[in-house]
């Protein structure tokens, strides 16, 4: 199956198409909620399932990353699975896309982590076992499915696909020394300044193609201005948190990152992979990749994200084997 990606333009994730038309083209339907969490935000959410008679073989979790959303292009990885019989949910966190609070700004990763749980506890008893249910994140959202596993074991043992996971910040994306050790009175004194904190923006990093460049700024709802001090602070421990941690990684885990990633380290991802407790466990490090995949030229993508889609089909079938009779 070939990524929705390639139907979109550097203006709109469905090209010429309305929304409607776009997931009627690839035969899944679409639905919106929301919910007002206990600091009283109403977070956004969204699903996308299969249409009939396409049977439903599981259900992914999608978590998105830092300055991103759950309604641009994120949005169409999220058909693609549904295309390919899972049953989607997704969900902007704090301060991005649709929901509300501080744009851009994460000054601790808890109450994120609880505003998951909130929206996939309802989403997973619409789908229980023996189907089996899997994270997919990007990015930051990489990090916060791993959190999520940490969280609740017993939860999320199916597993999980991490897109260019945040296990650690590249240092050609890090700002020089004197700033990175200036950061964590910057957070104390003014927690929401935006601090020159990074070299570029994401979406500059992050997608090699200019026209795929072009239209993950086209959202509306996507800022590029540099994170707010507590946030990037908060970034930073998140990583941190992990590296100290990976061992206690138990699930079925596929990662894939992009080689060049200048956003994301690689070398941290290759390090979950070498100490995670996983018995199933796949890494794929693309020479000349950067921090999206589907940011890539065509054929690239379409390597990437045909043995994600295969790994993706295998863990299933072995979820679906292990699950009691």
């Amino acid at each position: 199956m070939v990524h929705p990606i390639a139907e979109a333009d550097e203006r709109s994730p469905f090209g010429k198409l309305t929304p409607d038309e776009f997931y009627a083209r690839h035969g899944v339907t679409h639905s919106t909620s929301s919910f007002v969490n206990p600091r009283g935000l109403r977070i956004f959410t969204q699903r996308w399932t299969p249409l009939p008679p396409t049977p439903i073989l599981g259900a992914v979790a999608v978590v998105h990353g830092f300055t991103g959303e759950s309604s641009w292009m994120v949005q169409l990885t999220a058909i693609h699975l549904a295309a390919a019989g899972f049953a989607v949910a997704a969900l902007d966190h704090q301060g991005h896309g649709f929901s509300e609070g501080l744009q851009g700004h994460i000054p601790d990763i808890n109450p994120v982590l609880d505003d998951c749980d909130a929206a996939f506890d309802a989403f997973r008893a619409e789908y229980p076992p023996p189907l089996p249910c899997f994270l997919y994140g990007e990015s930051l959202g990489g990090a916060i499915a791993l959190l999520l596993h940490l969280r609740r074991k017993d939860l999320w043992r199916d597993g999980a696909v991490l897109n260019g996971a945040m296990c650690g910040v590249s240092p050609r994306f890090k700002p020089p020394w004197p700033l990175e050790h200036l950061l964590a009175a910057a957070a104390a004194v003014i927690p929401t300044w935006r601090v020159a904190y990074t070299r570029g923006n994401i979406p500059e990093r992050s997608f090699k193609v200019e026209w795929k460049r072009k239209l993950a700024l086209a959202s509306p709802r996507r800022t590029t201005a540099p994170p707010r001090a507590a946030t990037a602070l908060e970034l930073l421990r998140v990583c941190r948190e992990l590296q100290g941690r990976f061992e206690e990684v138990e699930l079925p885990l596929l990662a894939v990152h992009g080689g060049d990633d200048t956003v994301c380290d690689p070398a941290c991802v290759e390090e979950l992979f070498r100490r995670a407790g996983s018995r199933d466990k796949t890494l794929r490090v693309y020479p000349g990749m950067w921090h999206q995949i589907v940011g890539e030229p065509e054929e690239n993508a379409r390597c990437a994200g045909a043995g994600a889609a295969t790994a993706t089909a295998t863990a299933t079938a072995d979820a679906q084997e292990q699950q009691p009779q």
